[in-house]
């Protein structure tokens, strides 16, 4: 029953994802592709609250069928390293390496670092 919530969950952040990539994109007056970006940002500080949050439980089945649900399935759907990547190689032939290789870093830096927070925060509320 797991695999079938975590297949469902993937398709659930899919649908979420391409609903705010379009969203962003029809705000978006950048030639950046600000939309992946916000989805791997928020994407990595939702698993990473989630990882603080159950990180300090027991382990008990129950918690780790939401955690896959949610965060393999949900989260798994939701984010996109293979969008950012291409998107990176798109910046660098269209504008130049220096808006490629800034793209990927950002992407990078920004998503860890939402990542962390989330497990910070997800610590002290568990």
């Amino acid at each position: 029953m797991t695999t079938v919530l975590i297949a469902l969950a993937g398709g659930a952040g899919a649908l979420t994802r391409f609903v705010t990539d379009g969203a962003i994109a029809r705000r978006n007056r950048l030639r950046m592709p600000v939309g992946t970006v916000v989805i791997n940002v928020t994407g990595s500080l939702l698993l990473g609250l989630l990882t603080g949050l159950f990180a300090l439980s027991g382990g008990d089945s129950s918690g780790a069928a939401l955690k896959a649900v949610i965060g393999t399935g949900f989260c798994g759907g939701f984010t996109t390293f293979s969008t950012a990547s291409v998107e990176s190689m798109r910046l660098w032939a269209a504008e130049g390496r220096t808006a490629g290789i800034g793209y990927a870093a950002a992407t990078l830096v920004l998503s860890v670092a939402a990542a962390a927070a989330g497990l910070g925060i997800g610590h002290l509320l568990a």
